[in-house]
């Protein structure tokens, strides 16, 4: 196998793993916040990834001492992934519905085009992009209709939850773009232990803060999701991220907003035997369609000036 099939191999794969692994989060955060406070569970559960992901960097011989311009910069990305974008995900299903909080977690890829093109002028998808990005909003749409249009009125929690949601998604869209403009000299793996590390600890501060230790109730249901999220949410699925940001355009990898809730949607059918009609097919259909158009339009690259920093291992041929 050549060097580029190879790569092509590992880009799909990849994708993959945050397209599946991710979807089935939905699931596992629905039960990590049952008894846990959104800030207390991402917490134990960043701290821990970050500390055995950053352990496993140190025996495998990957170097994991970050300087002072690594570290303030990973710290920045985990906060805005892991404590805006994971945590606030987290607080919003305590009252949003998971189909309705995929729908708008689905803003991602907007954002990100809004950030790179407008605000700061990078990469850009072309014609045949955008119309997947537009087709997936629709096919969203219709995945979820037969829930939007049966719902009651929106109350004043379900509102305030879907804002959080949309600053969750900015905060994502954000770290997601920053995680891919930013050199480091620190390994990948070693960046995203330390990315989750630090956030992880910012969350368990708030959490303090908030007093959710005091209301917790831990159960081995619960501590069963956590260790599922760890696991496939961070180690597997957030890892796969990471290294698709530093391969992939930005506005590819959002593409992953798409395809979570229709698996998410198919996870309830298989565990939960939840009803799956018309609409679910439909817009499955679409979605796939739509990633399809995606992923395979080429980008726009604006000029970038000549940064003399080193680049990260993963950039330089390292696994």
């Amino acid at each position: 196998m050549s060097a580029h099939e190879q790569h092509r191999f590992r880009v799909a794969l990849c994708f993959g793993l945050v397209y599946v692994f991710w979807g089935s989060t939905y699931l596992g955060i629905r039960i990590g916040v049952e008894h846990l406070g959104p800030l207390l569970m991402t917490g134990v559960r960043f701290v821990i990834a970050g500390s055995l992901m950053l352990l496993w960097c140190a025996v495998t011989g990957r170097g994991i001492k970050a300087s002072r311009h690594d570290l303030w910069r990973v710290a920045v990305v985990g906060v805005l992934l892991l404590t805006g974008g994971n945590a606030g995900v987290a607080w919003a299903e305590k009252v949003v519905p998971s189909g309705l909080a995929a729908l708008i977690v689905a803003a991602v890829p907007l954002y990100v085009l809004l950030i790179e093109t407008v605000i700061l002028r990078g990469d850009r998808l072309r014609a045949r992009g955008l119309a997947g990005l537009a087709l997936g909003i629709a096919g969203l749409v219709v995945l979820l209709w037969p829930k939007l249009t049966s719902s009651a009125a929106l109350d004043h929690k379900l509102v305030l939850g879907a804002g959080g949601l949309l600053l969750a998604s900015a905060s994502w869209a954000l770290g997601s773009v920053l995680s891919r403009r930013w050199q480091l000299s620190l390994d990948i793996f070693s960046a995203t232990g330390w990315e989750m590390l630090i956030a992880g600890i910012v969350n368990l501060a708030l959490a303090t803060a908030f007093g959710e230790p005091k209301t917790a109730v831990w159960t081995w249901r619960g501590a069963g999701a956590i260790a599922y999220l760890i696991v496939f949410g961070s180690w597997v699925g957030y890892s796969a991220y990471i290294w698709l940001l530093n391969h992939v355009p930005t506005s590819k990898v959002a593409t992953y907003a798409y395809v979570n809730p229709v698996v998410a949607v198919f996870l309830g059918w298989l565990v939960l035997r939840e009803r799956v009609d018309g609409y679910i097919v439909a817009g499955t259909v679409i979605v796939i369609a739509a990633v399809a158009l995606v992923n395979s339009s080429k980008v726009k690259q604006a000029a970038k000036p000549v940064i003399k920093e080193e680049l990260p291992a993963c950039e330089v041929g390292a696994d």
